[in-house]
């Protein structure tokens, strides 16, 4: 991985085909929530499938907690949706076989000629595509559980979200002036 993908960084903005061959940048699939972004190897792995498995049943927790969840892999259109509906997947998966993320971000996976995927990382970024965590997933215990990734998002979500704990001090008082601007998602009640 290049060093500058780092915690506190900003990750990449690629835009890539997802599995309706509609081009979708990452930030557009974040918004302003959270995000757990996998870079996989591709349909054939074993590995990925279980990971993706695992997230597939995560993923209604996903849902309701205001976070998204991306997949890119260097697979083509056809294997890239194949492999999404193989394991369940609502999220978005973004095909990549032209391989400009594993070249941009120097994550080649050498030891495999064959299918030239990239190495698996999994990251959990906070709004504005800026990196919280990295999983390193080229062997299977290096990638995250869904109990790490619930402390990850805990932790990122108590860093981005001044409503975190609505005990601290002065939330009430604007929530009763009607300052809705530090409740997400009631901050744009005004708009409607």
């Amino acid at each position: 991985m290049r060093a500058d993908i780092v915690p506190g960084a900003v990750f990449p903005d690629y835009t890539l085909p997802d599995h309706e061959e509609v081009d979708r940048s990452l930030s557009e699939i974040q918004g302003d929530d959270p995000m757990i972004l996998t870079l996989a190897r591709g349909h054939y792995c074993p590995k990925e499938h279980q990971q993706h498995l695992d997230l597939a049943g995560f993923q209604s927790k996903i849902g309701v907690a205001y976070t998204k969840i991306a997949t890119i892999s260097t697979d083509d259109h056809y294997h890239s949706l194949e492999f999404r509906a193989s394991v369940g997947a609502f999220w978005p998966f973004l095909s990549d076989p032209g391989r400009t993320v594993q070249q941009d971000l120097d994550i080649q996976e050498y030891t495999d000629p064959d299918n030239n995927p990239m190495i698996p990382y999994t990251l959990v970024l906070k709004p504005g595509l800026v990196v919280h965590s990295i999983y390193n997933g080229y062997w299977f215990w290096g990638r995250p559980s869904v109990y790490d990734l619930w402390r990850d998002l805990r932790e990122a979500f108590a860093e981005v979200r001044p409503d975190w704990d609505l005990a601290k001090p002065g939330l009430r008082e604007a929530w009763e002036r009607g300052d809705y601007s530090q409740f997400h998602g009631w901050d744009r009640q005004a708009e409607m």
